[in-house]
């Protein structure tokens, strides 16, 4: 399929630039994907248009503040001249951390990241945090190693030297409310370095409603990464290589959904990320031959989701609306079909809705 086929005309005024006073005060476009039926609705709405026997599944993935501004400090082991010493304390640097290898390791894109070679130091605040290059990976992946130079751990240096990592589409610096609002009320595992976006119009009263009108909520973790906002680069959706996400699946949950499916109750998926993570270990399962529907445990989301996919698990999804030509726009249009998704997103522009991780939200059943 052609990357082109997923494009779609977006004013850019209608892009979010902040979320709303009220996190549940957003619209939500109902999409009947039997149909292309639509309906205009409230996100504070939602527990009037389920049924109250739904199993919803949220990513209550955290993120951290994965962007780190810094500047060059030399090559490990190596005594630079007195020009260069002068060029990487001047040189500002970028880090923006895509993924946890293991203790203080991590994948990270660096800008400029030509100039970085293997063993290049990066320094962030007044120095009481250090990173070094370890390897130069594909794409601009970077695998660095971050050092503590004080009483803190790197971890804690770096919650409190990174900044929110914004999208490259909310054109303005990140602030302090940025903190809160670019979290789910439901965030408990550290990790994602975006936010799972549907879930930020959740409020405690929402999910209290839906709780109790019958829905059973239950929670996955997936840490959201490249896997999720990398752009397309090639001409068909086929030759893009996605990259893996790491995601958790209790047995407890695992059991949930074998029930519900078993009972005929629709899951319902928040975001694409669970819906990522479902899939894919309902494929795990497939292999393993046991008769189990997914898969419980730690792994890693390398499925890539595309018009012509069999959904396995989920039956409804709620989501924010995507960039064009993007993974997550295949995602949704091989659950309801492009050409409807397409229409979807053109009325939404014509109704002025708002786009993007702090705008409207989007009901597919």
């Amino acid at each position: 399929m052609r990357v082109d086929d997923l494009d779609y005309h977006l004013p850019p005024e209608l892009i979010a630039q902040r979320p709303l006073e009220r996190r549940d005060a957003s619209r939500m476009l109902v999409v009947d994907r039997a149909t292309g039926y639509l309906e205009d609705a409230q996100f504070s709405g939602l527990r009037d248009l389920l049924t109250g026997n739904e199993l919803i599944i949220f990513n209550n993935a955290r993120v951290i503040p994965a962007r780190l501004v810094g500047k060059r400090a030399g090559i490990h082991a190596q005594k630079p001249s007195p020009k260069t010493v002068r060029e990487h304390l001047t040189g500002k640097v970028e880090v923006f951390l895509t993924r946890k290898l293991e203790g203080e390791v991590w994948e990270a894109l660096v800008r400029p990241g030509k100039k970085m070679q293997v063993g290049e130091r990066v320094q962030f605040g007044i120095g009481e945090l250090e990173a070094e290059i370890l390897r130069r990976g594909e794409s601009g992946i970077r695998t660095v190693r971050f050092t503590s130079r004080n009483s803190l751990s790197a971890d804690e240096n770096l919650e409190a030297l990174g900044h929110v990592p914004l999208p490259p589409y909310i054109d303005r610096p990140d602030d302090p409310a940025d903190r809160e609002r670019y979290q789910t009320v439901y965030a408990r595992r550290p990790g994602a370095v975006a936010a799972p976006t549907a879930g930020l119009h959740f409020t405690p009263e929402i999910l209290g409603s839906l709780k109790a009108k019958g829905c059973e909520l239950s929670e996955v973790t997936l840490d959201v990464g490249l896997g999720t906002f990398q752009p397309i680069h090639t001409k068909t959706l086929e030759e893009h290589k996605i990259h893996a996400e790491a995601y958790e699946i209790s047995p407890e949950v695992a059991e949930k959904i074998r029930r519900a499916k078993s009972a005929s109750r629709p899951v319902l998926a928040v975001g694409t990320t669970v819906v990522r993570a479902l899939e894919d270990a309902a494929a795990r399962a497939a292999t393993t031959r046991t008769g189990d529907l997914v898969a419980s445990g730690r792994a890693e989301a390398g499925i890539f989701l595309l018009p012509g996919h069999n959904f396995s698990v989920v039956d409804q999804l709620l989501t924010n609306f995507h960039l064009p030509k993007s993974t997550l726009l295949a995602l949704v249009s091989a659950f309801a079909g492009r050409d409807k998704i397409l229409e979807a997103y053109r009325h939404a522009v014509a109704e002025r809705y708002r786009f993007y991780s702090y705008g409207d939200s989007m009901l597919i059943r």
